[in-house]
């Protein structure tokens, strides 16, 4: 499997999915985020989108973001129990596996999940992360665990022109979790885990100096 050039097309797929407005429903609003959905093109569920303004740079943002070993992102993402490198294929693009915690009140057991994962900066300042599935020989699925399915999914952290301490942020999930949960879970699960994940970012990166 050619791991890069996968890569590669999540890039695409992403900024595709941030250009293009149509079809896309509200499903969930804070003061934090507003979440939409719509079918998915790559599997049979949803791609929910995320769209609010975090206060705090790019920069700032992107470090509590970005897909590294004892990063920030395991401290405040309720969502990541653990984070760990299977191999690092380029500056910029790696195979990592990530552990998730039980949820929606133990309805939801643990999961995890192995996605390649590339790192793109665009040339007016945003940075992005960019994650599909992928399989691994190092990483074949693990007892304890229901082995879920990342589609083109991330983060894009964009510049807001005029407000440099400020940062437009953009997320894309699009998971089949695996296992046989009820679509009325796994539909409610995503847009409130969505909103979750703004308000603990928000939160962690006031926390930076």
């Amino acid at each position: 499997m050619d791991y890069i050039q996968t890569a590669r097309s999540v890039e695409d797929r992403l900024l595709s999915y941030r250009k293009d407005e149509s079809g896309w429903k509200t499903c969930k609003k804070t003061n934090d985020v507003v979440v939409y959905w719509r079918p998915s093109c790559e599997f049979a569920g949803y791609v929910y989108k995320g769209e609010g303004i975090v206060n705090g740079s790019p920069e700032k943002v992107w470090d509590c973001l970005k897909p590294e070993i004892n990063g920030l992102r395991v401290k405040w993402d309720s969502n990541i129990k653990k984070f760990e490198l299977l191999e690092q294929l380029s500056a910029d693009v790696s195979i990592c596996r990530t552990v998730t915690p039980s949820a929606a009140m133990g309805i939801i057991s643990p999961r995890d999940f192995v996605d390649v994962i590339s790192v793109k900066r665009y040339e007016d300042g945003t940075v992005s992360s960019n994650a599909t599935n992928v399989s691994h020989p190092n990483c074949p699925p693990q007892p304890g665990y229901v082995r879920g399915f990342n589609h083109p999914c991330g983060c894009s952290c964009v510049p807001v022109p005029g407000e440099p301490g400020k940062t437009q942020l953009f997320s894309f999930f699009q998971t089949d979790l695996g296992g046989l949960l009820p679509r009325s879970v796994v539909d409610s699960f995503f847009p409130t885990s969505m909103v979750e994940f703004y308000s603990n970012l928000t939160k962690a990166v006031k926390t930076l100096k």
